[in-house]
């Protein structure tokens, strides 16, 4: 069969190797992740909405821990969890009540929760060389995009850069969305063997089949029919779900009123995809929106959180039952996260050496780059 590529189709040209097998195990390779790669980049912590005023969080992003501090009037700062008299934890809980300071609890130092500033050292009394304003709490940088909460712990100072820009999703309500369910797993397999997962669709035909009913597409093993061999641009644009399907619920219909600032192409899609690296992908549907996280937890574990986020008028629905509605996307990712873990064990093979990609997993061959581009750069926590 010859191999027919249009000059504009996304497939590749060649087929190139895939990362080593040892970048899905190595203790030494995930500790440079950790250092670089997850120190400075963009990391989603949740929704700002999720996190009541008056409350401090603690996060852990890369071997640190951080705290999230929403004073009463809804303002918010993030801090390493550090005091910096000897060190000790400000915040021992996963999550505790904040007021106008932060007080460690070992010896009392106090700290500002609005910026951060060294307040009182309670009971110890320091000579002329000590200054106050030396002594402030260490910041975390923090951005708010789409009612999500991400922070940076490196002093790297790229803009957080989705990959369809920070106009994506301009139409969803995003900041009105109420979380209304979540679902956690953790997965025997290394982060990066989810992303790849995500990035090609070559496995759907024999991992998804009702994801493969829901989107006829996907049988072909491609997820736009840009990737099909024979495409070229006269061909045109075409629908992503099947007939009668509007959105990715158990049955297709909507599971509430339809939003309606979403342009023709946006509910034509059925779903429109934002993926930021390394951290999250959102989904807008036509009628309610998904958010998936992943945060490595070792070397060769992960865990994924989903959330499905509605208008409040589609929860306050006599009878409404959002885990109902999560259900479809949960056996997709239910059954991302089996193959993952399966091609995780495969690569402990010793007869593995590295694998080749082929023209359509063009997404994987960007992410690798991506990888180890971010490993080159030089650490700045």
């Amino acid at each position: 069969m010859t191999f027919i590529r249009h000059p504009q189709s996304p497939l590749l040209d060649h087929c190139p190797e895939a990362l080593p097998p040892d970048a899905y195990y190595s203790a030494d390779w995930y500790q440079r992740e950790q250092r670089s790669l997850w120190l400075n980049n963009w990391v989603c912590v949740g929704r700002l909405n999720d996190l009541e005023c008056g409350t401090m969080r603690r996060e852990d992003i890369a071997g640190a821990s951080i705290i999230l501090c929403r004073a009463a009037n809804g303002d918010l700062t993030a801090y390493h969890n550090t005091c910096r008299h000897r060190g000790s934890e400000l915040c021992l809980q996963p999550s505790q009540p904040l007021g106008k300071l932060i007080t460690c609890p070992y010896h009392a130092w106090s700290y500002s929760a609005a910026d951060g500033r060294l307040v009182s050292v309670a009971h110890a009394t320091p000579t002329d060389d000590f200054k106050k304003e030396e002594h402030s709490l260490y910041k975390v940088q923090l951005q708010i995009w789409r009612g999500f909460i991400f922070v940076k712990l490196g002093n790297d100072a790229r803009p957080l850069a989705p990959d369809l820009g920070l106009e994506a999703l301009a139409n969803w309500p995003m900041d009105e969305l109420v979380t209304g369910h979540r679902w956690v797993k953790d997965m025997e397999c290394n982060w990066k063997g989810f992303w790849d997962n995500y990035n090609e669709c070559l496995h759907c035909p024999g991992i998804h089949p009702e994801l493969c009913d829901m989107v006829p597409l996907y049988r072909r093993g491609i997820m736009s029919a840009q990737e099909a061999p024979d495409w070229s641009p006269d061909h045109g644009e075409t629908r992503n779900l099947k007939e009668g399907a509007e959105s990715w619920t158990m049955t297709g219909a909507p599971c509430g009123p339809v939003f309606e600032g979403l342009t023709a192409r946006e509910r034509e899609n059925g779903y429109n995809f934002v993926t930021i690296y390394p951290t999250m992908y959102v989904v807008g549907h036509v009628d309610y929106v998904r958010a998936v996280r992943l945060m490595p937890t070792g070397p060769d574990t992960a865990r994924l959180t989903a959330e499905w986020y509605f208008p409040q008028a589609t929860l306050n629905q006599p009878g409404f039952d959002a885990a109902h509605v999560a259900a479809f996307a949960k056996i997709v990712m239910g059954q991302d996260g089996d193959a993952a873990e399966m091609n995780q064990r495969g690569l402990r093979s010793p007869a593995f050496k590295r694998g080749r990609l082929m023209p359509q997993e063009f997404d994987i061959y960007k992410f690798h780059n991506w990888v180890i581009d971010e490993m080159k750069r030089e650490v700045a926590a």
